[in-house]
């Protein structure tokens, strides 16, 4: 067990929107330190969000990381030689992490032309809830609800 839990740090507000979330989702989407880079990024599928949906792009961009945030998620626990996926509800913190993360991930993981349109289709999608960080929830509480018998094992 730890001694204490770490710090937590202060996250300043993007300057587009004043959103401290835009900054974590910005500083998980930065890659080799270049946060600059990784802001000019999010901004450009912003404003492709925009052009695509005509609406406010950050409120779609909320509503996505919305429906890719986890309630649950299932982890593996070895009682008696056997290995049971036990549900278990999530942090708060964690939560959304995990639905940045998932966000990122399948956003790389299409096809298009630029991190920018990739990302902004992610958005466009999840905000829908369909894409494939939807889909990866939605997997993720159905494994939950089938395993629901072994969460009296839980911790």
């Amino acid at each position: 067990m730890r001694k204490r839990k770490p710090k937590v740090r202060i996250i300043a507000p993007d300057p587009r929107y004043g959103d401290t979330m835009v900054t974590k989702f910005v500083n998980n989407l930065m890659t080799r330190g270049k946060k600059n880079l990784a802001f000019q990024l999010f901004y450009d599928s912003m404003d492709i969000v925009k052009e695509r949906s005509g609406e406010n792009e950050h409120e779609i961009w909320q509503k996505a990381l919305q429906n890719v945030t986890p309630q649950v998620e299932v982890k593996s626990r070895r009682i008696g030689g056997a290995t049971f996926q036990i549900p278990t509800e999530i942090n708060p913190a964690r939560k959304l992490s995990i639905g940045m993360k998932w966000l990122i991930k399948y956003s790389k993981l299409r096809s298009g032309r630029g991190m920018a349109d990739k990302l902004a289709t992610e958005v466009i999608a999840a905000s829908k809830g369909e894409g494939a960080a939807v889909k990866k929830k939605e997997d993720t509480h159905r494994m939950a609800e089938a395993n629901k018998a072994f969460a009296h094992f839980r911790a």
